[in-house]
């Protein structure tokens, strides 16, 4: 009965938290400088926000919310992850074909590895020690040694790959925008495991996922997040979020999970009943904010934008004209309650 009793309160407070809405914006980070922006990585015990800017990673301090460096020389640079235990660091160079390593401590690089074609999203799975860039062009995923840099292996993937995350336990999970699955990776063998069909889902690109659960968020083109339960290989709800979307998330201690819009909004998502989800809050960010990273320390998510000019009346070659980043107008959106 103590342990009833006890999981019952557990539950409560979680969904008290949870209940307890009022996301915002509460704070804009100006940051300036050039290029545009993917991905950012979040260490939250180093208190570290990583941007990708195009040609270089900029470091903010999440403490002083101050730029504390820069990581140079990473064309077409998409993520950015930190392997703590080692004190390195990996960015995935999409212009280049190649992951950047460098120093944690002093952001100083260390060397360069070769991926596979155009690596887009980057992560360090702490069970295998091994780091993944997840290859955009070339449909696979580079497999790189932490502590040696040496590629150990490279995973077919069948499809075109988009977020992805891991369980810490050894297995890997990645959205296959262009086949609408959701690969599963057994880390310490380099090799794939399972796939799951996502539908009715579109182009998924956003993910997060909750290890304990089971569970793999996945943010789609056709404004839906859906709920895949990775113990049955099912997807147990759909749940309508903005358009454009491109980031997720998922905060375990909240039991929220988040959906990063490009129309300028962050959907937040609640587990009801199990099984069963529903919005809990759509919150106004800015347009173009497609991308983010949470903080579980603080439980604060960041998110990119900038302003644009009106764009030209035509474009060139016939091309359709594209608005211009303002100069310097660059800042990082702070949302919290």
């Amino acid at each position: 009965m103590k342990k009833i009793i006890l999981f019952c309160c557990l539950v409560f407070s979680v969904n008290a938290y949870a209940a307890d809405s009022g996301y915002h914006v509460f704070k804009k980070l100006t940051v300036g400088g050039e290029g545009g922006w993917d991905c950012l990585t979040v260490d939250g015990p180093a208190r570290r926000l990583y941007i990708s800017r195009g040609t270089h990673v900029m470091v903010i301090d999440l403490d002083t919310d101050k730029l504390v460096g820069d990581i140079p020389n990473t064309p077409g640079v998409h993520g950015i992850a930190v392997a703590p235990e080692f004190n390195r660091g990996f960015t995935s160079n999409g212009k280049d074909n190649t992951a950047t390593i460098f120093d944690l401590k002093t952001l100083k690089v260390l060397g360069q590895v070769k991926t596979g074609g155009n690596p887009d999203i980057i992560l360090y799975d702490p069970a295998s020690k091994r780091v993944f860039t997840f290859n955009g062009r070339s449909h696979d995923a580079t497999v790189i040694d932490a502590v040696t840099g040496k590629v150990v292996q490279t995973i077919a993937l069948g499809g075109k790959p988009e977020f992805a995350d891991a369980d810490g336990k050894g297995k890997v999970y990645v959205n296959i925008e262009d086949t609408n699955e959701v690969v599963e990776l057994d880390s310490m063998n380099a090799r794939e495991v399972r796939r799951f069909s996502l539908k009715p889902c579109e182009e998924p690109s956003g993910l997060a996922l909750d290890a304990v659960r089971g569970r793999v968020f996945s943010g789609c083109h056709n404004k839906m997040m859906t709920v895949l339960n990775i113990k049955t290989g099912k997807v147990i709800a759909t749940v309508p979020i903005g358009e454009n979307v491109d980031g997720n998330a998922f905060d375990a201690a909240t039991g929220l999970a988040f959906s990063s819009n490009g129309d300028g909004t962050l959907t937040v998502v609640r587990e009801i009943s199990p099984g069963k989800f529903e919005v809990m809050q759509t919150v106004k960010t800015q347009r173009g904010s497609r991308t983010m990273a949470l903080d579980p320390i603080t439980h604060n998510i960041y998110l990119p934008a900038a302003q644009f000019s009106a764009p030209k009346a035509s474009g060139e070659s016939g091309s359709k004209p594209r608005p211009e980043m303002v100069k310097d107008s660059f800042e990082v959106l702070v949302v919290g309650r």
